[in-house]
């Protein structure tokens, strides 16, 4: 007897379809046009949105538009294959020397997305010989180029130095290497790494340390270059991971560090070496946003003076927050996936856009309704999301 192999989804598909049963679908919204980076129309209506990660709200910033048509216009609508089989094209290799330099660090390598870069660089990091020490709230695609990679998995408790003090200590030396693996901003909750705390492992333990500044690339850091840009330890960490679908307003992804064998990874990753490099446009929509990021600082101002005002509206509403601290990731604990639902349509029939995040997306199967921040809201648009929390959600 022949077994489907599609059988195995079913129990996703009833989850979906009690959903859709209520009457909507939450996880399959259309955006029939974009009017700006915080306003959108789906159906007939005006949405305000909350939930798309476009943090400096560069996404129809006229310069990186000109910019990609231009590309269009001169290099065509893609590379039809990857760099290592058909070459590089000149602005590849321009945003890497762009990234690098942003960044202060000596080496860079392109991705085609962000989670293409977690499968490429965990994977070509590590490997069966070596150890990989995970937080456990990390991204799937973080887990996902461990499983790649081969390497020894540990997980350690999120945020949790100590924790990760006694794994290491209970490890040893199997003459394997020791690859840590933290986020700048965890995507769900909003919390980031007390960086210093596991810096301080480092000679004791002596591994190498990866950050992936996924959610804080162009937010965190007087220069925006993330986690170790906010607390002056960037010199500490060995790796880092980014993307170019949050800050800056594009796609794709990029590796980089300061290590003199980095460059030999564009050999090693099978996620860089077989897939087809960043189209012209994307690229250089890229390079014009990181322009622009470093030319108007007052983006990143404003999206912490946005942050601040949403998480302090929100917690005055008595709203059960995702975390203690103000970040543009702002999640709002629900008690189950009906009452999330629930709440989330409410908001949503009200003009609010949000994620609805649920198991096995979230950590601990938290039910969350998450809002990310953008330095393009107003104070008006703020202070009207907050305004429907308190009829959508409080009441």
């Amino acid at each position: 007897m022949m077994v489907d192999l599609l059988d195995k989804h079913r129990s996703v598909l009833d989850r979906v379809q009690r959903m859709t049963a209520m009457g909507f679908n939450g996880l399959g919204v259309t955006n029939d046009q974009m009017i700006s980076p915080t306003r959108a129309v789906v159906g007939n209506r005006e949405i305000i949105l909350a939930g798309t990660n476009n943090y400096m709200g560069i996404t129809f910033d006229p310069r990186c538009i000109a910019a990609g048509k231009k590309a269009l216009d001169e290099f065509g609508t893609g590379t039809t294959g990857s760099r290592i089989a058909n070459g590089s094209f000149a602005m590849h290799v321009e945003l890497e020397r762009e990234l690098a330099g942003f960044l202060k660090l000596q080496h860079c390598i392109v991705f085609t997305t962000g989670y293409q870069a977690n499968l490429g660089m965990l994977s070509g990091l590590a490997g069966p010989q070596d150890t990989i020490f995970l937080d456990a709230d990390s991204h799937s695609s973080i887990y996902d180029g461990c499983t790649l990679s081969g390497a020894k998995l540990v997980r350690f408790r999120h945020n949790d130095a100590a924790d990760l003090d006694k794994r290491l200590g209970r490890a040893g030396n199997d003459g394997g290497g020791k690859l840590v693996v933290l986020e700048g901003i965890y995507s769900m909750l909003g919390d980031r790494a007390p960086l210093a705390d596991f810096v301080a492992l480092k000679k004791r333990h002596q591994f190498q340390l990866c950050v992936d500044d996924a959610h804080s690339f162009g937010v965190l850091g007087p220069h925006g270059r993330g986690l170790g840009d906010e607390v002056g330890l960037e010199s500490e960490v060995d790796f880092v991971i980014g993307t170019f679908s949050k800050s800056i307003g594009a796609i794709g992804g990029f590796g980089a560090s300061n290590h003199p064998l980095f460059d030999t990874l564009r050999y090693a990753m099978r996620p860089y070496m077989f897939t087809a490099s960043a189209s012209p446009s994307s690229v250089a929509t890229s390079i014009a946003a990181l322009k622009v990021l470093q030319e108007e600082p007052e983006r990143r101002a404003r999206i912490w003076a946005n942050s601040e005002r949403l998480y302090t509206g929100l917690k005055a509403l008595g709203l059960d927050m995702g975390c203690d601290t103000v970040s543009p990731v702002i999640a709002v604990k629900m008690p189950d996936e009906v009452t999330t639902v629930i709440k989330w349509d409410a908001l949503f029939k009200a003009g609010v856009y949000v994620n609805m995040a649920v198991p096995p997306g979230t950590p601990n199967r938290l039910c969350l309704l998450r809002c990310s921040v953008s330095a393009a809201h107003t104070n008006e648009e703020i202070d009207r999301i907050i305004a429907v929390f308190k009829d959508a959600v409080v009441n």
